[in-house]
């Protein structure tokens, strides 16, 4: 792979167009449009709650490579003072380079959880995460809180946390990916990343998946 180019956006543009994703259920409100968000710095990822109980090393792998190449145009990508948009070289296409791809913070929400507890639970970025703390660095979030109750992150956190996250060659079939808070209609609450950012999320096979989810 090879960064053709690299367009970095604000911490104030990032937070503005988080906070206009919507629902993808319940009629599609604005999740954020009244939670409070902000971009935190040096956050250590053990410090993060995981909801999804797989990693994939195919992803974590690609992450790996991003953050050499990235490295090679000067940027930290654990330390984005915003997100960036980059293109990668591509020979097979008419412009010769795919894109733009974003590469943001991670989303955490503060979550209510069942036992009472209120925690920073990841909601988009695993991968980034996981990738961070296997090399021993801290990361940089988008931190949202006050998120509206009626709305929750649609999956519990694990109850082990990071101990129950399994590396993965490929996603099995039946293999339960997360707890979902509503399982008949788990995906009403899905937050639709990609209406802000196209690309930010890919459907996940269950067999030889080829999106990447980071």
């Amino acid at each position: 792979m090879k960064i053709t180019r690299i367009q970095p956006i604000s911490a104030q543009e990032l937070i503005a167009r988080f906070r206009q994703t919507p629902l993808k259920g319940f009629g599609q409100p604005l999740i954020y449009q009244e939670a409070h968000l902000e971009l935190v710095r040096d956050v250590d990822p053990k410090t993060l709650f995981p909801a999804q109980r797989y990693v994939l090393k195919e992803d974590y792998q690609t992450i790996l490579n991003l953050v050499s190449l990235f490295q090679d145009h000067g940027l930290d990508p654990f330390h984005l003072d915003g997100g960036v948009l980059f293109w990668l070289a591509n020979p097979d296409l008419p412009d010769g380079e795919e894109g733009p791809i974003p590469f943001l913070p991670p989303l955490v929400e503060m979550s209510h959880e069942p036992d009472g507890r209120v925690i920073p639970l990841i909601n988009d970025g695993m991968h980034r995460i996981f990738t961070a703390m296997k090399l021993g660095r801290n990361i940089s979030i988008i931190l949202v809180h006050n998120v509206p109750r009626a709305y929750p992150y649609y999956a519990y956190a694990l109850p082990g946390g990071w101990d129950d996250v399994q590396e993965l060659d490929a996603l099995p079939d039946q293999f339960v990916k997360k707890t979902y808070r509503d399982p008949q209609n788990y995906k009403a609450l899905f937050r639709n990343f990609n209406a802000i950012f196209e690309g930010i999320q890919k459907e996940r096979k269950k067999t030889n998946p080829i999106a990447f989810k980071a």
